[in-house]
């Protein structure tokens, strides 16, 4: 039986907003060294793939209105919180960040002003691999294998989610431009 769209209290739904309420404890146990941390490790793994379980939920149970909001806040809130920490440690580029962040924050504004347009904005398959390039770069920030020096795999995972990022952003960008001028 499929989910009522304006339903709130939903498996998925209850899933995002653990993610959510754990995030803070993950940018709590980022280290403040270039040595990583399993227990950063395995957090962030357990968010990650959490990402994944909410969505599969969603799909089979029934999308709902709160969850198209909540998810990709909890993207965002979990990916931006552990960068925005990875570079008060120095350890990511602050414009490297930034540019995630201005993107992030720009679709993110466009998909508020076009869902009170009764709009509905779903992501695109280059930002579903944008959120997994970003995910991957906190993993590979904290992972001890990796963190050390800022491996090629932490620095390249970063760089490979900043490409992403401005793809799938340039992507909404078109769509919105075309859906305007169709208008």
């Amino acid at each position: 039986m499929p989910t009522d769209p304006s339903a709130i209290r939903t498996w998925a739904n209850a899933i995002t907003v653990s993610r959510l309420l754990v995030s803070p404890l993950m940018f709590a146990i980022i280290p403040d060294d270039n040595v990583g941390s399993w227990a950063a490790t395995g957090l962030w793994f357990v968010l990650s793939m959490s990402d994944l379980v909410d969505g599969y939920l969603a799909r089979k149970e029934g999308t709902t209105r709160s969850g198209a909001f909540l998810d990709p806040l909890a993207d965002k809130v979990c990916v931006l919180g552990a960068m925005f920490i990875l570079v008060n440690r120095g350890y990511f580029s602050v414009w490297l960040v930034g540019v995630i962040a201005a993107r992030e924050i720009s679709i993110s504004l466009y998909r508020v002003f076009a869902g009170a347009k009764g709009v509905s904005v779903p992501a695109s398959r280059a930002a579903k691999w944008k959120t997994f390039a970003q995910q991957s770069a906190v993993g590979f920030a904290v992972l001890p294998w990796t963190a050390a020096n800022y491996t090629i795999a932490a620095k390249g995972s970063l760089v490979i989610a900043v490409v992403l990022t401005v793809y799938s952003g340039a992507q909404y960008w078109l769509v919105a431009v075309r859906a305007r001028r169709a208008r």
